[in-house]
C-alpha cells in the first residue's frame, strides 16, 4: 500500500552564474533561503547573524567560485565614536525632521528613490524600477521591518532607509537620498542616525551589508569603526589593513 507523504519544500537553494554588481569580470553565484517557507524571523535572525543578507522574502550570501571578496560587516553599537568629520555631518544635519513607520510604499518615497537612482545608480538594474517594483521592495518584508523619513525643515522629503529589526541588532537593507543635499552627506548621516537608534534601543549592532575591498560602492563603509566581519571562524575585528 502507498503513502501520500507530502514532502516539505527545501528552504536553500543556489542561483545560476550572473556578473558581479560589485567587481568588473567577476561572476556571482548566491545561496538563497525562502524565508516564506518557514518561521521566518528567528531564521532570519539567525542566517543574518552568519553573514546573510535580506531581499524581500529571500535572504542570500555570496558562494563564489575562487572569490572572497564579499565580507559581511556590522558596526559594534556601544563602542562607536564619530570622528571629527562625522560630528560635522551630525550637527549639518540636526535640524532635520526623522520619522520611523511601518514600511509601505508611498509616491513622495517613490519619487525620492527615482531621484536617487536616475543620479546615483544610472547603470543599475534598480535605475528601472516602476512603482510596484518599489512596492516590492519595501513591502515585501516577512519580518519586522521599519521604514525611516528624513525631511528637510522645509517639510521636502530628502532620504530614506528601509531598516529590519533584529534580536540583536537593526540591519540597514537600502537607504536612498536626495543628491541636492551633497554636502550633507546624508548616506553617512543616515548610518549615524542608524547606530544612534540602535543604542536607544540597547542593541549591540547595525548590520551594513557587504564591504569589498576593491569597490567604490562600499568604500564608504569602513569608515564607521569599530566593525566587526564575519569569516568561517565567526565575526572578527574589522582591521582593514590586514584585508586589503
Amino acid at each position: 500500500m502507498k503513502h501520500n507523504i507530502k514532502k516539505r519544500p527545501t528552504a536553500f537553494f543556489v542561483t545560476a552564474p550572473i556578473p558581479c554588481p560589485y567587481l568588473d569580470g567577476k561572476i556571482e553565484r548566491r545561496l538563497v533561503a525562502d524565508l516564506s517557507i518557514i518561521d521566518p524571523i528567528p531564521l532570519h535572525d539567525k542566517l543574518s547573524s552568519v553573514g546573510f543578507r535580506r531581499s524581500h522574502n529571500l535572504v542570500y550570501t555570496p558562494v563564489c567560485h575562487e572569490c572572497s571578496a564579499c565580507l559581511a560587516i556590522r558596526n559594534v553599537v556601544d563602542e562607536f565614536q564619530p570622528s571629527n568629520s562625522q560630528r560635522r555631518i551630525l550637527r549639518l544635519n540636526q535640524n532635520l525632521i526623522i520619522n520611523e513607520t511601518p514600511a509601505q510604499a508611498t509616491t513622495e518615497r517613490f519619487e525620492l528613490f527615482s531621484i536617487y537612482q536616475e543620479t546615483r545608480h544610472t547603470d543599475g538594474d534598480m535605475a528601472t524600477m516602476d512603482y510596484y517594483d518599489f512596492q516590492a521592495l519595501i513591502e515585501e518584508t516577512p519580518v519586522v521591518t521599519s521604514l525611516i523619513d528624513f525631511y528637510h525643515e522645509d517639510g521636502s522629503l530628502i532620504g530614506g532607509c528601509l531598516v529590519d529589526n533584529m534580536e540583536d541588532g537593526l540591519s540597514a537593507v537600502y537607504s536612498y537620498f536626495h543628491p541636492k543635499y551633497k554636502k550633507n552627506s546624508l548616506g553617512s548621516y543616515i548610518i549615524l542616525w542608524l547606530i544612534e537608534r540602535a543604542k536607544e534601543l540597547s542593541l549591540p549592532y547595525l548590520y551594513l551589508g557587504y564591504w569589498v575591498a576593491d569597490s567604490q560602492k562600499m568604500a564608504y563603509k569602513d569608515k564607521f569603526k569599530p566593525l566587526e566581519y564575519y569569516n568561517s571562524n565567526g565575526w572578527q575585528k574589522f582591521n582593514k589593513g590586514d584585508l586589503v
